[in-house]
């Protein structure tokens, strides 16, 4: 899975679309963190959000990190914490929660 990838627009509307995807977008989804750190004109955001997932019979962790630190803004995400067990089998629950990252920004992104 690339779950890096770089976008055109700002960091700011970037985790401004990814909030109202995660938590205006659903019934369990909420930011259960969020840091922000600046200098020279640069910048990086972390959020970290939490969803109920049926299907995988718990809630399950989406991180996500833009920075500008390059000529254009880059985004990373990774979903985890999905599945039961020894084999954390989560039925894709944490693949379909992580997607919601690069949907939301797929009109954005820089090929």
């Amino acid at each position: 899975m690339n779950n890096t990838f770089f976008i055109s627009i700002s960091i700011e509307e970037a985790a401004e679309k990814i909030y109202d995807a995660v938590v205006n977008g659903s019934i369990t989804g909420e930011l259960i963190d969020g840091y922000e750190i600046a200098g020279h004109d640069k910048k990086c955001i972390v959020l970290v959000f939490e969803k109920h997932y049926y299907r995988a019979g718990n809630r399950l962790t989406l991180t996500v990190t833009l920075d500008d630190f390059e000529d254009n803004a880059r985004v990373h995400y990774v979903s985890g914490g999905g599945g039961e067990g020894l084999f954390k089998f989560d039925w894709g629950a944490s693949e379909s929660f992580a997607e919601i990252v690069p949907s939301v920004l797929e009109k954005y992104k820089i090929k």
